[in-house]
């Protein structure tokens, strides 16, 4: 492998199956980054993990079992490895909390003579929770020289990627009633994050709103738009308006056609599978929205593809 380098993507992994989705949630509970119990954290994670595990199955059951989320990171990998051909590339998927493992993946890629290793973290947006919470687990378990690793923190402001997310809003646009289209509102729905992460400095609700900002104008601020978060979990306060609470203020303020973006998923699974696309439509349906559609993730895009493989060339 030698003059070879290392592309990593990291994501957040899911369960395939539903016996493997208590592990996966103790995994996650485990989590320092954000879930930071100084003492008895493991026995907190098998608490909450059990307590979830029953409910959380029968969200994944209603959307075929399991997470997409392997298989879709997957393509993802060898789209990019097939556009990253002529560069001495081999691209590897880490998964922060399910299989491959991170810590798998890096005494795999330590054996390995690479000039460089880029870390490219499936989140366009920088969170402690998302992509700190990644490169940390790397750096966990990675005990190769780490003047080769680069660290791609984000890329909300990265011209393909808005371009990527514009092109899959228009395929979706498409599934509306013709006469329809240029009046529906168009709404971001953003995984949420405690309240108190942002207020330490975390940059995730600004680069959302950025990217928002920049895809809207990209499209001539063609609808009305907002912003929304999901996926709340806990007593804290976590970021507002909740997408949930805000589908039911556009009901009720008349709007009868909605397009929901999952902006900070760039994979399809169950927040945007069962929480956007089942629980959400129906609370759509029942504040009076007619016509309700979920844009796709950008999964395996060649536009977002694109977007990745010149991201990594410029780290070359």
């Amino acid at each position: 492998m030698a003059g070879r380098n290392a592309v990593i993507l990291m994501n957040l992994g899911g369960p395939g199956k539903v016996e493997e989705i208590e592990p996966f949630l103790f995994n996650l509970f485990c989590d320092p980054d954000i879930f930071h119990i100084p003492i008895g954290q493991k026995l907190f994670a098998g608490i909450i993990s059990k307590l979830r595990s029953g409910k959380v199955a029968k969200q994944y059951e209603s959307i075929g079992g399991g997470s997409p989320i392997a298989e879709l990171t997957e393509k993802q990998r060898v789209a990019l490895a097939e556009e990253l051909k002529d560069y001495d590339v081999d691209v590897y998927t880490a998964m922060r909390y399910w299989h491959p493992l991170t810590k798998n993946i890096a005494a795999e890629v330590e054996k390995g003579n690479y000039e460089k290793i880029i870390l490219l973290p499936l989140y366009p947006h920088y969170s402690i929770v998302t992509v700190g919470s990644s490169v940390n687990e790397w750096f966990r378990h990675y005990k190769g020289k780490k003047e080769k690793v680069k660290i791609v923190k984000s890329y909300f402001d990265n011209p393909e990627y808005h371009h990527a997310v514009s092109a899959k809003i228009d395929e979706t646009i498409l599934k509306f009633p013709r006469n329809e289209r240029e009046s529906l509102f168009i709404l971001f729905s953003a995984h949420s994050t405690p309240q108190s992460v942002i207020n330490k400095g975390d940059p995730y609700q600004k680069e959302i709103i950025a990217s928002v900002d920049s895809i809207m104008k990209l499209r001539g601020n063609s609808n009305c738009y907002g912003i929304s978060y999901q996926s709340k979990v806990g007593p804290v306060k976590w970021l507002k308006p909740s997408t949930e609470d805000f589908i039911k203020k556009l009901g009720e303020e008349g709007i009868k056609s909605l397009l929901v973006v999952p902006i900070s998923f760039v994979s399809d699974h169950l927040e945007t599978l069962f929480e956007l696309g089942i629980e959400y439509r129906n609370t759509a349906l029942q504040s009076g929205i007619k016509n309700y559609e979920v844009m796709n993730a950008l999964n395996d895009s060649p536009q977002f593809i694109e977007a990745l493989k010149n991201i990594v060339v410029k780290e070359l």
